[in-house]
C-alpha cells in the first residue's frame, strides 16, 4: 500500500526561512528592472575590477585550452602545479613557507571556501565570531551551518580594529574568528601586530583564525598588506584565503586558495570533496602564470589606477553628502551619510541618478549611516557617475 500525505508541495529547509535574502542580489534585481525599462545606470556598487587580467595569463589559458589532455575532471585537491604556484608566491610576498601537498586548498573563488568552512567546523550550539561590520559571506556561512554568531566589536574611531574586550557571547561556544584586512566594506588596514593580536585571542580561546585576505594587493600609498600567516606559531591557530580575483583582475575566474593549518585544510577537503570536483585545468594553468609571472610593475601600474579614481572620488564627497577618510587599500570607500540614513540615500541615487552605491546596513546594524563605493569602474562611466551625483545632490 502506497504512503499518503497532506502535503500539496515540499517544503524548503528552515536554513533558508533563516536565511536573509543576499543584498546584492536585491539590488541586482532593482538595477535589472530599471534597465529593462530602458535606464542607464551606473553601477559603484559592485567590487568587480574592470581591468582585464594580464595578457601572459590569457595567453596561457589559450594554449592550455587547445591541449586535448585538459578537458578531463579536476582532482578534489586541485592542480600540484596550481598549489606550488601558491606556496611560491607566499614564500616571495609574505616569507611564510607552506606545503603545497597539506597547506594549501585550492578554491572556486574564496567565498565558497568561507561557506564551506563554516560547514566544516560549526553544528548547532556553536558559534562564529563575526566582525559587527562584515562581508556577509561570515554571517551567511555560519546560519546555513546552524551555528550561532557572536558579534566582534570593531572601533571605528581606531581605523576598525576588533575591540576582544566588549564581546558579548559564550566565547566556549566559539569554533571560528572571522577577520578581513584591508577591509570589505570599510577599507580599514592591519598591521602584523594586530595580527599577533588575534593569534594570542585564539590560541588562549582555542578559535581557528579565519583571515580573509583578497585585497592584500590592492594598496595605495606605500601601504604593504601583510598576512596573519606571518606571525610566529600562525599555522596552528590561522588559515587565510586569498583570492585571483582582485589581486590579477580575475573575479570571473573564480580562483582562490585557502592556506595554512593544515587540520582546517583537511577539514575543509571533506566538505569540498562531497560537493565539487575541482577547476578546468586551463583556469589552473592561467592562475599558475598569473603567481609565477605577474611583475610588480603591473600590479604598480594597476593600483595607479585605482588611486587616481580614490582620489577623484574623495575630492566630490563633500559635494554629495558624503565623507570618508582615505583608504589605502581594497576596492573601496566607506563614506559616512551627512543625514544618517544610508538606505534612503542608496534608494535615492539609483531612482534619482541612476548610480548604484550599497547601503552600509548590509553589512550588519553597525554599518548604518555609511554607503560603500567602488573604485572598480572605467574612467569615463565614473566621470559620468559623479556628475550626476553632483548634479542631483544640489537639486535635492
Amino acid at each position: 500500500m502506497n504512503a499518503t500525505s497532506t502535503r500539496t508541495k515540499p517544503k524548503k529547509s528552515a536554513r533558508l526561512e533563516n536565511l536573509p535574502p543576499y543584498g546584492f542580489a536585491i539590488i541586482g534585481k532593482q538595477i535589472a528592472d530599471l534597465k529593462a525599462a530602458g535606464k542607464d545606470v551606473i553601477r559603484l556598487d559592485i567590487g568587480s575590477p574592470d581591468m582585464p587580467p594580464p595578457d601572459h595569463v590569457i595567453e596561457t589559458m589559450t594554449r592550455s585550452i587547445h591541449n586535448p589532455n585538459n578537458h578531463s575532471y579536476g582532482s578534489y585537491t586541485g592542480d600540484p602545479a596550481f598549489r606550488k604556484a601558491i606556496a611560491g608566491y607566499y614564500q616571495r610576498r609574505f616569507g611564510v613557507e607552506l606545503d603545497p601537498n597539506t597547506e594549501v586548498l585550492p578554491l572556486i573563488g574564496s567565498k565558497e571556501g568561507i561557506v564551506n568552512m563554516a560547514l566544516a567546523y560549526l553544528d548547532r550550539g556553536d558559534a562564529s565570531l563575526v566582525p559587527d561590520v562584515n562581508y556577509p559571506a561570515y554571517s551567511m556561512g555560519t546560519i546555513m551551518a546552524g551555528g550561532e554568531i557572536i558579534e566582534l566589536p570593531l572601533d571605528p574611531d581606531d581605523n576598525y580594529r576588533p575591540r576582544f574586550d566588549l564581546i558579548k557571547g559564550d566565547l566556549s561556544k566559539a569554533e571560528l574568528l572571522w577577520v578581513n584586512y584591508p577591509n570589505n566594506p570599510t577599507a580599514a588596514t592591519a598591521d602584523l601586530a594586530l595580527y599577533e593580536e588575534m593569534i594570542d585571542f585564539c590560541r588562549e580561546h582555542g578559535v581557528l583564525l579565519c583571515s580573509d585576505n583578497p585585497y592584500a594587493e590592492v594598496v595605495y600609498d606605500g601601504y604593504r598588506a601583510p598576512s596573519a600567516l606571518q606571525v610566529a606559531g600562525a599555522k596552528d591557530y590561522a588559515v587565510e584565503f586569498m583570492s585571483l580575483s582582485k589581486t590579477y583582475n580575475m573575479a570571473g575566474w573564480r580562483l582562490g586558495a585557502c592556506v595554512g593549518n593544515r587540520e582546517a585544510i583537511a577539514n575543509l577537503l571533506v566538505v569540498k570533496s562531497n560537493i565539487d570536483s575541482g577547476h578546468f585545468k586551463a583556469v589552473y594553468d592561467a592562475g599558475s602564470a598569473a603567481l609565477n609571472d605577474t611583475p610588480d610593475s603591473w600590479l604598480d601600474e594597476r593600483n595607479a589606477i585605482y588611486q587616481r579614481r580614490r582620489d577623484k572620488m574623495m575630492a566630490v564627497l563633500p559635494e554629495i553628502g558624503l565623507s570618508a577618510k582615505t583608504p589605502k587599500g581594497s576596492l573601496y570607500l566607506w563614506a559616512k551619510v551627512a543625514d544618517g540614513d544610508d538606505q534612503k540615500y542608496v534608494s535615492d541615487t539609483l531612482a534619482q541618478a541612476l548610480v548604484a552605491l550599497t547601503p552600509g546596513s548590509m553589512y550588519g546594524k553597525a554599518g548604518r549611516g555609511f554607503v560603500r563605493l567602488s573604485v572598480g569602474i572605467e574612467d569615463k562611466r565614473l566621470d559620468e557617475a559623479l556628475t550626476r551625483l553632483k548634479e542631483w545632490y544640489k537639486a535635492r
